[in-house]
Parts: structure tokens; C-alpha cells; sequence
């Protein structure tokens, strides 16, 4: 069984007024008229031998969540709470413990809820390779082929391709976001990819991988685990023991220290929001390049993004602006 683990942390910062601390964009309908979450789990329909997602989130949106994935259609697996927010080592620990218990061959799909991708069948493409790959003991990446040279991103480095898929190669190694000149050198070499956050494992390997590189973690995330209690339809893990681990994320933690990470190229039109330029670059546009939503009126206007929630939005004789307009605040 593949089991799909979507973190639903976040803390609403990058694309403030629209996402907000108790709001945060993955609650958002940003790409469509679903939230990005609902769109995570959609994207997952047609996947064979798919099991019902397991859910890790803050406890202060726990209702969100769980109201989100009921207009979704889905079924829990499991929604689990954090207590504090330990980044997405602990969280996907959290996780994996949970599923070996269930059970020992357990896949583990992680993707961030707060993603768009637009190839949902280059995607899929994607997932079967790279579970070929995680069944052979490998912690799977996806990397996203690179279009331009982004700095906003990390970058992974692919070294020789797997013997038997030469579609797959191992990480050499993984980098942080580069300055321009950099990003323009790793993109120009076809060697690299953008690191999308977004992985495939069998749940026991990771969690070897963890204990040999960082067993506090491990150990303070079982320990949560075996004192977590449910409340309703959730599973609140025991707030002392989670709030002890590092908050380190999963590439620090394991992907950049074990020998068995592997990288899957994928083109599967991605991006994970992270800028206002970025949300422009996946709506569509009208001839001058603007993109807008709700009601704006555009004049003289070029390359714009404007979004209008409770009042008209008029934008006249002006190139590259973002304008955002909500019930409490105004960015230009």
C-alpha cells in the first residue's frame, strides 16, 4: 500500500494579506476553486493501491483541516496534531511510526499541502518510478526540472543513475538557495534539479535512516507517539516529549547525511507558491500580461497581479505591480 502523509504546517507569511497566521495559503483556493490542500489530495485520485491519507498538522487548525478533507471526499487515515512546531523531521517521524505499527511495508508518499502542480499525469508517471525506487530501500526525491534560474529554491545535485532505471539517479549531494550567477551555473549544466520537499519511502527505512543520524529525534518522536490520546477524530501527540526533538527539517536531518537518497528529474509543472511573483507566473493572463481575480478593472496595465476580495480594484498606467485587496488590508 502507498500511504499518502501530507504536512499541513505553514505559518501564513509569504503571501500576507491573503494568507494569514489562522489562514495560512494551503486553506486557500489560490489555483483553482479548491483550497491547495483539496488540490493535493485530487491530484492523488487514479494512484493504485492509494490508502487513505494520513494528516499531520498544527493543532490550531485542526478543524480547518479536517473540514477541508470532509469537502474533499476523503477518509483519514489519521490526523495527527502537533503540539509545537518541529519542522518536517519529527512530523514526518510522527508519521512513519505510526504507519510501521500498521503496517511494516508501509510507502509513505509525503507531499506539502501547499503546492501547485499542473501535469497531474507526469506526476503520476513520476510516483511509479519513484516507488520502484523506494521498494529497493531508497528515500526517494522528487526534483523539479528547472526552466529558469531560480533563488528562491534549494537545488539537488543528481550523480550516476540507478542500474536498472536510468530515469533515476542518486543525490550527489543537496544545495542551498544560490544567488543568480549560481542558479544561472546549476541550470545551465542540466545536473540539477529544484528540491520540491516532496519524497517517497518505505516508513522502516526512514526511520533507520533517522535513528543513525539523529536518534534524539527518534527517540523523542516514539516517545510522543506512545503517549499521544485521542480527542475526537484526532491524534494529539504528548506535547513535552514532541517539544524536546530538534526542529530540523527532513533534509538536514536524513537526506543530506544517508547514501540512500535517489532522485527522480520530474516535469510535472510545479511550484510551491512562495512568492507573489510566483502565484502570477501560474494563473492565466491577458494580453499584457496581467493576472487578476474578483473584480478589477485593468488600463495601460502590464505584467500585473491584482486580487480583489470586497470592492472593485482599479489598476491604470503601471508595469510589474502586485495589488492585493482584502476585507482589513491593502498591498501594493
Amino acid at each position: 500500500m502507498l500511504y499518502p502523509v501530507i504536512l499541513v504546517g505553514g505559518s501564513g507569511t509569504r503571501l500576507w494579506p491573503l494568507s494569514r497566521q489562522s489562514m495560512p495559503k494551503q486553506f486557500l483556493p489560490l489555483a483553482s476553486q479548491h483550497s491547495l490542500l483539496q488540490d493535493t489530495l485530487h491530484r492523488l485520485k487514479g494512484l493504485p493501491d492509494l490508502s487513505d491519507p494520513v494528516f499531520v498538522c498544527n493543532q490550531e487548525h485542526r478543524f480547518l483541516v479536517a473540514e477541508q478533507v470532509r469537502e474533499a471526499g476523503t477518509t483519514p487515515e489519521a490526523l495527527i496534531l502537533e503540539p509545537v512546531a518541529r519542522n518536517t523531521a519529527p512530523a514526518i517521524a510522527a508519521a512513519a511510526l505510526h504507519l510501521v505499527h500498521k503496517n511494516a511495508d508501509a510507502l509513505m508518499l509525503v507531499l506539502p499541502s501547499d503546492h501547485v502542480i499542473s501535469d497531474v499525469e507526469a506526476f503520476h508517471a513520476c510516483i511509479a518510478r519513484a516507488q520502484t525506487a523506494a521498494q529497493n530501500g531508497f528515500l526517494v526525491t522528487f526534483g523539479i526540472v528547472p526552466h529558469r534560474a531560480e533563488t528562491g529554491y534549494g537545488y539537488i545535485q543528481r550523480g550516476s543513475a540507478l542500474p536498472d532505471d536510468d530515469a533515476t539517479f542518486q543525490v550527489s549531494r543537496f544545495v542551498e538557495k544560490p544567488d543568480e550567477k549560481t542558479a544561472e551555473t546549476y541550470v545551465a549544466s542540466g545536473d540539477y534539479s529544484w528540491n520540491s520537499g516532496m519524497f517517497l519511502f518505505r516508513a522502516q527505512v526512514f526511520l533507520d535512516e533517522l535513528e543513525k543520524f539523529h536518534p534524539e529525534i527518534l527517540s523523542s518522536t516514539r516517545l510522543a507517539v506512545e503517549g499521544a490520546y485521542s480527542d475526537l477524530d484526532f491524534c494529539r501527540l504528548e506535547e513535552s516529549a514532541f517539544a524536546s526533538c530538534a526542529a530540523l527539517s527532513v533534509d538536514v536531518a536524513v537526506m543530506e547525511k544517508t547514501d540512500k537518497a535517489v532522485v527522480v528529474p520530474s516535469n510535472i509543472g510545479w511550484s510551491d507558491l512562495g512568492s507573489w511573483s510566483a502565484l502570477w507566473e501560474m494563473q492565466p493572463k491577458d494580453a499584457d500580461g496581467n493576472a487578476s481575480r474578483g473584480e478589477v478593472f485593468l488600463h495601460d496595465a502590464r505584467n500585473c497581479y491584482v486580487h480583489a476580495e470586497r470592492r472593485l480594484v482599479a489598476v491604470v498606467g503601471v508595469d510589474d505591480l502586485v495589488v492585493v485587496e482584502t476585507a482589513d488590508a491593502l498591498l501594493v
